[in-house]
């Protein structure tokens, strides 16, 4: 492909609109065309995402249809409300950031039938895929640590943990969001009750004879990014044998790091990878999974998607370098 990919971004002055704007605007093969939010309009874009001051880009309350690819950057059920009220030209593909249109019930909506967006678990569907759903964040994490297990029929129970930063609630403000609440604190919420469970099933699922039953709980950290999963479960694989069935079942997937050391967050956060380390006691093996929940989590996720849409080189635009200090 030549021409530049035209994308507009619907819901760009949350969180993952602005880490969109970022990644966009750097990407070589995409020329950003429109950020939309009715409630900024006319904005400079740095006056809600300071650190791109310099640029030139505004908010605009309208669309168009010149373009290939529109990000939906919105709310969950917002999607669906932005699907409903406007008529969407058929050539431009759509990539959905909220849970609308993930779990296989909710596929099928105004003639556009969306592909959950895991590109290690689903790459040739989205290859010939018009619409995406891409995934939650802790699912991406969660899915990422359990699919090779799921695909030799080897996850019975699982017991997974898993502590996000203060971005994964949004930009709106709220009493668990507020740094004072934040700092020198974290708390479990929606124990065994999170929103992914049913999409972290379904994926497990689509590989596996046997059902796996993942037993969630959630925390809110004391840092602003980030996602750290720890899963637990009985297999009779060695050590050896587990990491190199991950190896193995990752060998081309780019974002997906096996390590033979502790993993920790400095490591991806600002990336689009996914880092892996692996342990066993005994009979019970731990799976660490971490990913930055605006980027592998987020919107990098979507951009991947968008490469593989378009034919693109999969990391084009997310050669990007961890803040390790």
């Amino acid at each position: 492909m030549t021409s530049k990919i035209k994308a507009g971004i619907i819901g760009g002055a949350g969180y993952t609109g602005g880490e969109m704007i970022r990644l966009l605007t750097n990407h070589p093969q995409v020329e950003l065309i429109f950020i939309h939010s009715t409630s900024n309009a006319g904005n400079n874009v740095h006056a809600v995402h300071q650190d791109l001051y310099g640029t030139d880009l505004k908010f605009s309350d309208t669309t168009t249809d010149e373009i290939d690819v529109l990000f939906l950057c919105v709310g969950h059920g917002d999607a669906k409300k932005y699907l409903e009220k406007n008529e969407i030209a058929e050539h431009i593909k759509v990539i959905d950031l909220s849970q609308d249109f993930r779990l296989s019930r909710n596929t099928e909506f105004k003639g556009r039938s969306f592909v959950y967006g895991l590109p290690e678990l689903k790459k040739d569907k989205i290859k010939s895929a018009k619409n995406i759903a891409n995934p939650g964040c802790f699912a991406t994490a969660i899915e990422l640590g359990l699919l090779p297990l799921a695909k030799s029929n080897r996850l019975g129970d699982v017991y997974t943990t898993g502590i996000t930063g203060s971005t994964g609630a949004g930009q709106s403000l709220s009493s668990t969001s507020h740094f004072s609440w934040r700092q020198n604190n974290i708390q479990a919420y929606k124990t065994l009750t999170h929103q992914h469970i049913n999409e972290i099933n379904e994926s497990l699922a689509s590989l596996s004879d046997k059902t796996a039953a993942v037993h969630f709980v959630p925390w809110r950290g004391d840092f602003a990014r980030g996602i750290f999963i720890t899963s637990q479960f009985k297999c009779s694989l060695s050590l050896e044998e587990t990491v190199e069935l991950f190896k193995d079942f990752y060998k081309d997937a780019p974002f997906v790091k096996i390590s033979d050391e502790p993993v920790f967050l400095k490591q991806v956060v600002n990336t689009n990878n996914c880092f892996i380390s692996i342990e066993k006691v005994q009979d019970t093996v731990v799976v660490h999974s971490i990913i930055d929940n605006l980027v592998k989590g987020a919107s990098g996720q979507a951009v991947q998607n968008m490469n593989i849409v378009f034919g693109l080189e999969e990391t084009a635009g997310l050669k990007l370098k961890a803040n390790y200090f």
